[in-house]
């Protein structure tokens, strides 16, 4: 098998470029060839994995959580898709933490020579994808408020300071839903739409989303409080409210369509990158990752 190496030498704390040389050559134990590319500046990742199609058989992502989001939004739409592995080097590294990879480089490194491969669900919406998260409102504005120095300084932890600074600043937005489980037209100040287990480096939120069972988690926060709050947060794996007159909803589906007033910016696995409207579908067993133990 060739492997081929994306390495963001930005990313988090910039510790993986300190260690791709070790991390390269045990790879070559387990690979007939393995190739390393460094990005120098956004959208070359994306222009690689393009250009590597039908060349690598694995493609490992060695970044954070925005370097998989470009790799990823490349690789999903490719007619051959190679094996894809993550290297976490990032601040919250969520996805790579769903799949069990260990958040050291170094002993990631070991789990994807072991080349345990499963498929797991990518989520789309318009020409994007993404693997752990769909979100508007209060989940977007915390993404925005977070403070560079905070991330530099804390890691995962700035997620929960804006958290604190945004709680209080929630603004209430007029959203309509459908899907084939569930509809709502009313106000909400947050949806979430969950395909990976991990947001902000933790379960908290998203703890029961599945990446293989071909659906979507989606959360509807109507209005901020306690109640609702610690209602989502004690939600158990296979519990779904559909009470359109709960502060919170929860279900699982295939898609679901999204129109709010006024327009609002999507923040898909920490990118902001379109606005509401939106569909959001899972694509079932889309993609091949090396995974670790889970």
């Amino acid at each position: 098998m060739k492997a081929a190496v994306i390495l963001n030498p930005n990313a988090g704390n910039k510790k993986l470029v300190n260690e791709i040389d070790f991390i390269c050559d045990r790879l070559n134990t387990a690979f007939e060839t393995v190739t390393l590319y460094k990005t120098e500046q956004p959208g070359d990742g994306a222009d690689l994995v393009r250009k590597l199609e039908g060349k690598a058989d694995v493609i490992i992502g060695a970044g954070g959580d925005g370097t998989i989001y470009e790799l990823i939004n490349a690789l999903a739409p490719l007619q051959q898709r190679p094996v894809f592995a993550i290297l976490p080097g990032g601040t919250c590294n969520d996805f790579s933490r769903a799949i069990g990879m260990n958040q050291n480089p170094l002993k990631a490194v070991e789990q994807i020579i072991e080349k345990q491969t499963e498929a797991v669900d990518v989520g789309k919406h318009g020409e994007d994808y993404f693997l752990n998260f769909w979100g508007i409102g209060l989940v977007a504005d915390v993404s925005e408020n977070i403070l560079e120095e905070n991330k530099e300084k804390f890691g995962k932890l700035s997620y929960y300071m804006s958290v604190g600074r945004t709680l209080n600043q929630a603004e209430p937005f007029q959203l309509k839903m459908t899907s084939e489980k569930a509809s709502y037209e009313g106000e909400a100040v947050m949806v979430l739409i969950g395909n990976g287990p991990f947001l902000g480096g933790t379960r908290a939120m998203l703890g029961n989303s599945s990446f293989q069972d071909g659906l979507l988690d989606v959360f509807v926060i109507k209005e901020m409080g306690i109640e609702p709050v610690m209602a989502w947060l004690q939600t158990s794996p296979d519990e779904e409210q559909l009470n359109p007159e709960s502060n919170l909803m929860h279900f699982r589906a295939k898609e679901v369509h999204i129109e709010t007033t006024p327009e609002k910016t999507v923040d898909c696995d920490g990118e902001k990158e379109t606005t509401t409207p939106s569909t959001i579908r899972v694509l079932h067993n889309h993609i091949n990752m090396i995974v670790g133990n889970r």
